[in-house]
């Protein structure tokens, strides 16, 4: 029997996400040796074009890890006693499991799932700690994957400098760097952190984090940073536009073509794209009578949370959308068959919404 070939997916996934002919093709050039001056001149370019992307004027690290070893990086750098973890999904919920397997007084701080982190919550949190002692950090989720939730991490930056100007202000924004601006100067983020596989439309494997000088400075005096993510480290190699251990140098090639396509489509273009597919996904679920489970107000520009209203069979829908080559993810965790997300971050454009649209509609019918 000849078995019919698969066709090939399109990721409509919060992460990995589906990746350009010509990113994938860079990672198929020759090895060069990563202590040379080639090696170099790439990574300053990546390096210089990450920091407009953040917009910061301070470094951003790169590293071979997920997003959750920079989770881990922040901590050991930036943690010597005590940190208010905020957790409103899985993904806050990891950076406390993270924080107290570093041996951390980590405080969690619970946060109703599919609603956003608050600066009036975070100012009652961080300031009943203060009656225990200093708060060395606070951690929060920027969009959390699992509730496709945006928290607003500008004004809960600006909360925090106001109560306890020492407390840096860890973000993660792994599934939202890149789809929509994060201007970490301006808000005065201590570290944000992404990774490679998500908006940014790479294949998984690279980490990124902007650091501030303050945070720098307390890893001075922070103790038990390990060696492969301690910043003071990492500092110093990026002096000289490399790494202290052998990088990933195929994804680097791979980031630097997928940067350079990045910034020709310009991002506050791509920040609007982005935009743009969450309202017509969001209208389309409302429209075929499926509820929205994330807050009014602080729903995802890259992932979009629908609530299974109509009861449907969502292992059984995405077996049809498989058999012509696309794919959803159900809901994480408590929501799975509850929920579905629907993503829209990368290189998804408008055509390849609506296809997958028709192809939810034909099931539906």
């Amino acid at each position: 029997m000849t078995l019919r070939p698969k066709p090939p997916q399109h990721l409509f996934i919060p992460g990995p996400t589906d990746v350009r002919p010509e990113v994938l093709e860079a990672q198929t050039a020759p090895m060069i040796g990563h202590r040379t001056a080639e090696f170099e001149a790439l990574f300053a370019k990546c390096e210089e074009q990450l920091q407009s992307l953040f917009f910061t004027d301070s470094r951003v690290y790169i590293l071979a890890s997920s997003g959750s070893g920079l989770q881990e990086a922040a901590i050991r750098n930036a943690v010597g006693g005590r940190v208010i973890n905020f957790i409103a999904g899985a993904f806050g919920k990891r950076w406390h499991q993270v924080s107290a397997g570093c041996g951390k007084e980590a405080i969690p701080v619970n946060i109703e799932w599919n609603t956003a982190v608050k600066p009036e919550q975070v100012a009652a949190a961080l300031e009943e700690a203060l009656k225990d002692g200093p708060v060395d950090a606070i951690t929060v989720v920027h969009n959390e994957t699992s509730t496709g939730v945006t928290s607003p991490v500008g004004e809960i930056a600006e909360t925090v400098r106001a109560i306890s100007p020492e407390t840096l202000v860890l973000v993660d924004a792994v599934s939202s760097f890149s789809g929509v601006k994060i201007p970490v100067d301006e808000w005065g983020l201590d570290l944000c952190l992404t990774a490679s596989q998500k908006a940014l439309a790479v294949p998984p494997g690279l980490a990124f984090c902007a650091v501030s000088d303050r945070l720098l400075a307390r890893a001075e005096s922070v103790e038990g940073r390990g060696w492969y993510f301690d910043f003071l480290n990492l500092e110093k190699y990026l002096q000289r536009s490399t790494t202290p251990a052998t990088p990933a140098l195929s994804l680097i090639r791979a980031l630097s073509v997928q940067l350079d396509i990045i910034f020709e489509e310009g991002p506050e273009n791509r920040f609007a794209r982005h935009q743009r597919l969450a309202e017509r996904t969001r209208q389309w679920a409302t429209d075929n009578g499926f509820a929205l489970m994330a807050e009014e107000g602080y729903r995802s520009p890259t992932v979009t949370h629908v609530a299974n209203s109509r009861n449907i069979d969502i292992l059984a829908l995405n077996a049809f959308l498989g058999e012509r080559g696309m794919t959803i993810s159900n809901g994480y965790g408590e929501f799975k068959g509850k929920s579905m997300r629907i993503a829209h971050m990368g290189e998804v454009n408008d055509e390849d919404m609506e296809r997958l649209f028709a192809a939810m509609e034909a099931y539906l019918a």
